[in-house]
């Protein structure tokens, strides 16, 4: 049982280490490109002395069904997971790297195989906003980023980049359906905690509960319409005189991650990307047609429909914040420090307080409880809480208020808060009772892992797979070498 536990922590992190590297750092393997295995001899001319050097080149290193695994791509992926911050405890040897690949190919494979169907529109769109991201990281300069990724044109990368997510989305779809319908009984559970040994048992670490109240300056109806106004004049400027809209983007846009690209978006009718006001106006739009300003909770925008291709509109827009006073600035201020005031006295709750006084709508309802974004409940482990919220936290006793801090996020340029612990779990060996479920979802992982473990050993089997050179000498726990 621990044996298993720990094979499926692996697996675990590897495959999340592995999706935030296709997902953020964006590399592209040669996926498809089957290129022979062998030698090449390098000649060098020194001083009318001509030097031989043996040199391997790329070669196919397996076969997996209908995909293939590159040397290089081991290359590149170890690079990459060491960019995307993975410690060298935490690195994968190259066999358990190539055995990952190796499975990631039998979904992929199966998964056409089993008819499971991807959609493409999807992945062109997710394709473009990976492509934008990147191309913003080079400073907008296209020829860098061909360069960088070594492809001669822009078809050839973005065709790529659509192979690779294709891939990867369908072996994520085939893992879904694999566990889709794995369920633990209470007795399962019991059964899982109940055969660790006990001196094997895990330890949960200190676990938090945080609570917020936060202000944010007021934005007067004045400073809303100067900034109305003056995307009124950008409009007219570009249907009356001839103006590039794209140049309003570069000079003026507060949207500063479009931009360098000016302002770009594809949106898609299916697909929800960007907020609810942001779609709405842009699927009344015409080809061609400019908006007239409407608000969101980023500013106010304007936005050029610039093309319909089916599904998906390719719009360039325009966002204005009203400018945040300095008058708005020290009202909020002197609002929260009465707040805190009137919490240290005991004339309010800080939970009853948040729901009267705080503008911050995710957490005021529930008393100013956050929510861990990992776990979706109110617990923050200590050891993997954002490191930002540790250091405003870490000094404070139980039920003590934070001094006023300042903060900012991307809707809002500076807000004030105040913080409080409301509960704290000191760390402990595993409890059935108090830690059921965190124990639950152990017991499924693992059940998920043999019923995974299951369909790969069987899968295996039946489907075409050849390993060359040095990889059939890797100890894996897969039976890849049909022995």
């Amino acid at each position: 049982m621990p044996l298993k536990t720990i094979n499926l922590k692996f697996t675990t992190n590897l495959k999340f280490a592995l999706t935030f590297v296709v997902l953020l750092s964006y590399t592209f393997a040669s996926a498809q490109e089957v290129i022979e295995e062998g030698v090449v001899e390098k000649k060098e001319v020194v001083k009318d002395t001509v030097t031989h050097e043996r040199v391997k080149i790329d070669g196919v290193v397996a076969v997996v069904g209908d995909y293939i695994v590159l040397d290089s791509d081991l290359d590149k992926q170890f690079a990459q997971l060491e960019a995307s911050g993975v410690s060298k405890s935490e690195m994968p040897n190259r066999c358990q790297l190539f055995g990952k690949l190796l499975e990631d190919k039998l979904y992929a494979h199966h998964a056409v195989q089993d008819s499971i169907v991807v959609n493409d529109l999807e992945i062109r769109s997710q394709v473009d906003q990976q492509f934008s991201y990147i191309l913003e990281q080079m400073d907008g300069s296209l020829p860098r980023m061909l360069n960088f990724y070594n492809k001669d044109t822009e078809e050839s990368l973005r065709d790529e980049m659509f192979e690779i997510n294709k891939s990867q989305q369908l072996a994520n779809r085939m893992q879904e359906k694999i566990v889709k319908d794995i369920e633990v009984t209470p007795e399962e559970v019991r059964q899982y905690f109940n055969e660790i040994p006990k001196e094997e048992r895990p330890f949960f670490g200190t676990e938090l509960k945080v609570a917020q109240i936060v202000i944010i300056p007021k934005i007067s109806d004045a400073e809303k319409q100067v900034v109305v106004e003056r995307l009124k004049e950008f409009k007219a400027d570009v249907l009356e005189r001839g103006a590039s809209f794209t140049s309003k983007v570069v000079l003026y846009s507060d949207d500063v991650a479009s931009r360098k690209t000016g302002g770009l978006y594809t949106l898609n009718r299916k697909r929800p990307q960007m907020v609810k006001e942001f779609r709405d106006v842009a699927f009344s739009m015409q080809e061609g047609e400019i908006s007239d300003p409407f608000e969101t909770d980023f500013g106010y925008h304007i936005i050029y429909l610039e093309k319909i291709r089916g599904q998906e509109y390719d719009v360039r827009h325009v966002l204005l914040r009203p400018e945040v006073t300095q008058v708005a600035i020290k009202e909020a201020k002197e609002k929260i420090d009465l707040i805190r005031k009137r919490i240290v006295d005991g004339e309010i709750t800080f939970a009853q307080a948040a729901r009267e006084f705080s503008n911050e709508d995710e957490t005021r309802n529930d008393g100013g409880q956050l929510i861990n974004p990992r776990t979706q409940d109110y617990s923050f482990e200590l050891t993997k809480m954002d490191p930002e919220l540790y250091t405003q936290i870490e000094s404070l006793k139980d039920d003590e208020i934070s001094l006023v801090l300042q903060d900012e996020d991307r809707i809002n340029p500076i807000k004030f808060k105040i913080l409080t612990v409301t509960d704290r779990i000191n760390e402990h060996e595993a409890d059935f009772a108090k830690d059921y479920l965190k124990i639950k979802n152990l017991t499924e992982q693992d059940k998920q892992f043999k019923a995974v473990e299951k369909w790969v050993d069987e899968k295996v089997m039946d489907t075409y797979i050849n390993i060359n050179g040095e990889y059939r000498n890797c100890e894996f726990e897969s039976n890849w070498l049909k022995k």
